[in-house]
């Protein structure tokens, strides 16, 4: 290991082994995978993980190319906020806009390519009176309760353990027509969202099945 210098400041090995273990685990693979990938020792990975070591600026560079990682990436891996992967429910933040309550997974994660949510529709809530449009994709599973989808000019009721997937790009919106809560499990790969007005096939259905409801529930 003649590229190597025996590191003299530890917090500075230390930081660097735990960067490589890191980029390891989002890229999920071993200490001998990724030895053999860039060409070099297992026993040099490992001390570079362990600290005891610390890489000049070229094995580094090695190393990380055979990911591929740029050294700007490597070292602007935020260490405290990428490694957490269990979330606990007090550690979702509320981001709802009044109407629906919703709770982001893992909401300090930075460069994010898709949003999990956990949403609750109260009885007769919706999403908002316009449909939305994003520029990825959005799916779901209710497990409790009814939702109402309308996307585009599709629509449909579905109940727990039915789900929906679509392209962000088609107008869509939601809506809870029951008399309990509705908890949907979505995901969602956008941008923020921009808004469409409903197609009026959707709204006149909407409507309609509102007034039978509403009938129906005076009936009761």
């Amino acid at each position: 290991m003649a590229d190597m210098d025996v590191c003299g400041e530890v917090n500075e090995a230390g930081d660097l082994g735990a960067r490589l273990k890191l980029v390891r685990k989002i890229h999920g693979i071993s200490q001998r995978q990724l030895a053999r990938q860039a060409g070099v020792t297992n026993a040099t990975v490992s001390f570079i993980e362990q600290g005891r070591v610390s890489p000049s600026v070229g094995s580094l560079e090695k190393i990380l190319n055979s990911v591929p990682m740029s050294l700007a990436e490597f070292f602007s891996l935020n260490l405290a906020e990428s490694e957490q992967i269990f979330f606990r429910a007090s550690e979702m933040p509320e981001i709802g806009d009044g109407r629906v309550l919703c709770h982001l997974l893992g909401g300090a994660q930075q460069g994010r390519s898709m949003s999990i949510l956990r949403k609750v529709f109260p009885a007769g809530q919706d999403s908002g009176p316009e449909q939305q449009l994003l520029d990825g994709e959005v799916g779901g599973i209710v497990i409790a309760g009814e939702l109402e989808v309308a996307a585009g000019s599709d629509f449909a009721l579905l109940e727990v353990g039915d789900g929906y997937y679509f392209s962000a790009r088609r107008p869509h919106r939601f809506r809870n027509p029951g008399g309990t809560d509705c908890v949907v499990i979505s995901a969602v790969t956008a941008s923020q969202p921009h808004v469409a007005p409903l197609p009026v096939q959707v709204q006149q259905e909407l409507a309609i099945q509102g007034e039978s409801r509403h009938g129906a529930e005076q009936a009761d």
